[in-house]
């Protein structure tokens, strides 16, 4: 049986990977298709998707900055969607029992609120899933939609608190001690290498310090993890560790998407209703847009972040399941809310892969605001008299950007994407902004590009890079341009698309290395006959 999920799980995500859809689809589709022939989720199918959230809710931890959480567009953005969304599905409810509809016949005013609220939250994994794939969960729209999420999950785990009756021990007041013992943390983290140790002390902080801990007083684990990784966001090698768990916590995540379509047997009045809150979905995304666009974001900033949370949650899944459990709605209506869950990650899969598209095409009718107004968080700056452009200040983009300056002096700007980082450099004499290059309109933006000679393409993600390349084309840029590349397939493709070089790190690593090696060292050599 193990084998069969496997195999359908893989044949499917390959097949959508090949339609130029997400895998998530696939696997999706691959736990309905399934189910249908009499496959069902198991113990092991649930606790391995439950270590996929709490891998991710961690590893989201650690890219999270609290300044975030704490900026009015956040908090208040978050708490006005979910008021004025649960609002909108209550009212719909509403009309729908009024008119007859048999599932809400026996429903109360109070039973409708929380269907109301649970259909009112995104997928936090959906939206860091889609976000990842596109290379922008550091992006400006990405950071906020990520604050939205994790401002919803308290909410959520407010409410299961509140409805189940069961308050935190009074020794839960421990957890606020936390942040003293991060410099043990810290010291952890400095001790265990970069090997397997790192990522076993990654799975130790995530699912014993942090989810265990919470569960041991009484708090969702969850939340636990998040709250971890945000304690461990500022050591550095906080992105290291991330980048450790990631294939671990994609793994974890296949039995997340598997095990919603194995876990609900699809009925026809669920589908039915599933289809209508599709229906009622899209002015959830026109929610999202509206509040954001009062921030005075740009509209691109306001419609990705938006089209990143148009879908129902897997937590509107668990507060479903609470309700079902007191016995506040129907089995039915418990499978619409699967369905609908599955459906929305379908539909939205798609638009969130040509989000840039649909924001060109849509950006005329679109009203954006004045330079004056836009968020500060929003605006770009010129490039200065530079004359090179760093595109990622990383490892590799901070070595090249250090190389250039020592031979030619101050001729480059560095372009970063993490204020912390941005920071960072400017604090070291690194002329550097703070920009999201994947942003089409952050060079729409950039003043002087045509004084810019090179363009160096550093970005730690293949995606990035290729984004940045078409933008630069696509304005006419006129300059050199270089790529970096993890693969030979990446050079030749950069090369195809452009590019006026390409280099493959791992590489060109090597070969630095014996450069650097016979200038320190000086071998003297003797020549072979």
């Amino acid at each position: 049986m193990d084998i069969m999920l496997i195999f359908g799980a893989f044949v499917a995500g390959f097949v959508a990977q090949r339609c130029n859809l997400p895998p998530l689809v696939g696997f999706l589709l691959a736990g309905f298709t399934l189910n249908a022939f009499g496959f069902e989720s198991n113990d092991a199918i649930n606790q391995l998707a439950d270590l996929g959230v709490t891998l991710l809710l961690f590893t989201i931890g650690l890219k999270l900055d609290i300044k975030v959480l704490l900026s009015k567009e956040i908090w208040a953005g978050a708490t006005l969607h979910n008021l004025a969304s649960t609002a909108f599905f209550t009212f719909c409810l509403v009309a729908l029992q009024v008119i007859g509809v048999n599932l809400f016949a026996d429903m109360s005013f109070a039973q409708l609120i929380v269907l109301g609220f649970a259909l009112s939250f995104s997928s936090t994994v959906f939206a860091i899933k889609a976000l990842q794939d596109n290379g922008e969960l550091n992006s400006v729209y990405g950071t906020i939609a990520i604050g939205i999420l994790v401002m919803q999950d308290i909410f959520a785990v407010a409410f299961l608190t509140v409805s189940t009756g069961k308050v935190p021990e009074w020794y839960a007041i421990i957890l606020f001690a936390l942040p003293l013992v991060r410099p043990l943390f810290y010291k952890v983290l400095d001790k265990v290498g970069h090997g397997e140790l790192l990522v076993l002390c990654g799975i130790f902080f995530a699912l014993v310090v942090g989810a265990g801990l919470f569960e041991l007083v009484g708090v969702k684990g969850d939340l636990g993890a998040l709250i971890l990784g945000m304690l461990l966001a500022g050591h550095k090698k906080a992105s290291e560790l991330s980048k450790s768990l990631f294939n671990l916590k994609e793994m974890f995540l296949v039995c997340f998407f598997l095990n919603i379509g194995l876990s609900e047997q699809p009925t026809v009045a669920g589908l039915i209703l599933a289809l209508v809150f599709m229906l009622l979905l899209p002015m959830k995304g026109v929610l999202y847009y509206l509040i954001l666009d009062r921030f005075k974001f740009r509209v691109r900033t306001s419609l990705l972040a938006s089209l990143t949370l148009f879908n129902f949650s897997e937590f509107g899944l668990i507060v479903g399941g609470l309700a079902y459990k007191q016995g506040w709605i129907s089995g039915d209506i418990m499978v619409s809310i699967a369905l609908a869950v599955s459906i929305s990650f379908i539909v939205a899969a798609p638009l969130n892969r040509f989000s840039n598209s649909i924001y060109r095409r849509s950006a005329s009718w679109l009203k954006e605001h004045s330079d004056a107004k836009i968020n500060i968080r929003d605006q770009f700056i010129g490039v200065g008299q530079a004359q090179v452009m760093v595109l990622g200040m990383g490892r590799i983009g901070t070595g090249a950007y250090d190389e250039l300056t020592e031979r030619h002096g101050d001729i480059c700007l560095g372009v970063e994407i993490r204020n912390d980082t941005a920071g960072h450099h400017q604090r070291h004499a690194r002329n550097t902004i703070c920009g999201d290059v994947t942003d089409s309109d952050f060079w729409e933006r950039i003043q002087k590009l045509d004084q810019i000679e090179l363009v160096l393409l550093a970005i730690p993600n293949n995606q990035g890079n290729r984004f940045a390349l078409e933008q630069l084309q696509l304005r006419g840029y006129r300059g050199k341009v270089a790529a970096i590349a993890e693969y030979q397939d990446q050079v030749e493709q950069f090369i195809e698309l452009g590019a006026d070089a390409a280099f493959d790190i791992y590489r060109e690593a090597g070969s630095g290395f014996a450069r650097h090696v016979c200038d320190t060292l000086s071998p003297n050599f003797k020549p072979i006959k």
